[in-house]
């Protein structure tokens, strides 16, 4: 049984608007197609050529598709209503809704994931076919990564507001549209179409295990979120590798953001077989539709006193703000490893007198260790401790920081630098693996959407600051970056040990 597209929305005038919101936006894209083929005898250049009419039309179309597919997603309940939660079995076994559910969103997680990780693969087209500098062309990212902070919080607000189903569905409707990027003749529009993009994807991680968290067994939950995280994240890099490998060179790098189409398209049919949370479907009081959720997954109403609340459920910390704290500050020591140290790294060590060749095989040989590090942190958040091992992945992440500030210093050779670096790439991928899921798991079912929205932000927030400061010519000897780094960290290290909880096996509350 799948999920008909109707539930997820108010009425059927609501499902009309939706989809012709997608028609209008599908449309509207289409209509940038005949310019881009025009400039197919010219290896597809279109730099600064003008506008035509069927270009400002179809802008205008995908305007207007998006704000009534939005109109058609919203919610004509609203939020409130009895108290009734849900009562999930800790040791049911993981049943086909279950299954299919984690393959659709593992499936849309790579498709979110691949359009961020494009831009590697755009950016030398676009530097050639504009004639732009190395600092000119660090725009585009920079748009695209400050896109991904914006995407993440106002996407989780509307999780909490649209539903965890249809934030995804209005998230895919803003892939197609902003596929044009790919037409566009101005090297302006492509740095705003980048930001739109980065606005797109960066909400999909936090509704999706907001999503998760709320229909899997509370005994299988964790290491499902981390695993469904880390497979879409892989899943999406080596896909957006593969289509440039195969696309790019006959079709150019503006190909690259047309995929967002038929991209986008998939992931609108593909969310028949995503359900809508049923916690969010009690809050607007659409108890039936929930009710035969429930029952797909293996779960139960629980109204009121009609029982008492099982020894499982997880314990609320005394305020929120502390704990909302110390993941924001893990959030930002990730971001900074990620965008900063790592991002930075190939550079310091060419300026050490490393050649880039050799500069380029120590870091992937650390990144072979990024697939088993999902695999290892997912068996261990979900079979031993969330927080242990949440806690661990900072600590490992801690160790190769200063393995790096020690090795800097001293002038190591081969050996220690490529044993500090995969102490600091298994840290940090654990710690992207392990951070949004542990705070969905964390959150009440009313502010969880915005709490993992937040959450996100901050660990992506250590991009725009990274392309920012190589943007104004002051990025930092890797000494400097590595001790601030590892400062964050320490101290996220100590904020979640003292502030944060434990999860596994406890109920939502």
């Amino acid at each position: 049984m799948t999920t008909s597209p109707l539930p997820a929305l108010a009425n059927r005038r609501h499902l009309a608007a939706f989809v012709a919101g997608c028609l209008l936006v599908t449309a509207g894209v289409l209509l940038h197609l005949p310019m881009y083929w025009m400039g197919r005898d010219d290896g597809f250049r279109l730099a600064d050529m003008p506008m035509d009419a069927e270009m400002l039309w179809g802008m205008a179309a995908i305007l207007a598709g998006s704000a009534l597919a939005a109109w058609g997603l919203l919610p004509a309940e609203r939020l409130g209503g009895r108290s009734i939660d849900v009562a999930v079995p800790e040791d049911a076994p993981l049943g086909r809704a279950h299954w299919r559910l984690m393959v659709v969103l593992t499936a849309a997680l790579v498709i979110d994931v691949m359009k961020p990780a494009s831009l590697g693969f755009v950016l030398p087209g676009m530097r050639r076919e504009y004639e732009l500098d190395a600092l000119t062309v660090a725009w585009l990212p920079f748009s695209a990564l400050c896109g991904t902070v914006v995407g993440s919080i106002v996407w989780g607000v509307l999780a909490d507001v649209f539903g965890r189903r249809a934030s995804i569905l209005l998230s895919s409707v803003f892939f197609v549209g902003t596929s044009i990027c790919g037409a566009m003749p101005s090297l302006g529009w492509n740095i705003f179409m980048c930001f739109l993009m980065g606005a797109a994807a960066g909400g999909m991680l936090p509704v999706t295990y907001a999503l998760l968290a709320e229909t899997m067994p509370s005994r299988q939950r964790g290491w499902v979120l981390v695993l469904v995280g880390g497979l879409g994240a892989a899943g999406g890099y080596l896909v957006a590798s593969l289509a440039a490998a195969w696309i790019e060179p006959i079709f150019s790098w503006r190909a690259l953001w047309f995929l967002n189409l038929p991209t986008g398209l998939l992931l609108i049919a593909l969310s028949v077989f995503i359900p809508e949370s049923p916690r969010f479907l009690l809050r607007i009081g659409r108890r039936e539709e929930a009710r035969a959720t429930l029952a797909r997954f293996g779960s139960v109403l629980r109204e009121g006193g009609d029982a008492p609340a099982p020894a499982a459920i997880a314990a609320v910390p005394r305020t929120v703000l502390p704990m909302t704290g110390a993941l924001s500050v893990g959030g930002l020591a990730s971001g900074l490893i990620q965008f900063g140290v790592l991002l930075w790294l190939p550079a310091h060590l060419v300026a050490q007198g490393h050649s880039l060749a050799w500069s380029s095989k120590l870091l992937a040989a650390s990144a072979f260790l990024t697939l088993p590090t999902v695999l290892v942190a997912a068996w261990l958040y979900g079979r031993w401790t969330s927080k242990g091992a949440l806690l661990g992945a900072l600590a490992l992440a801690a160790a190769g920081l200063g393995g790096l500030l020690l090795v800097e210093r001293s002038g190591g050779g081969a050996t220690a630098w490529l044993a500090s670096i995969t102490l600091l790439v298994i840290g940090s991928n654990a710690i992207l693996a392990m951070l949004l899921p542990y705070a969905a798991e964390s959150y009440p079912a009313a502010t969880r959407g915005r709490a993992v929205g937040w959450i996100a932000a901050c660990s992506k927030i250590g991009g725009p600051v990274a392309q920012g400061l190589t943007l104004l010519g002051l990025v930092p000897a890797l000494g400097a970056a590595a001790i601030v780094t590892a400062g964050t960290t320490v101290a996220a290290l100590g904020l979640i040990g003292r502030f944060c909880v434990e999860t596994r096996h406890r109920e939502l509350h």
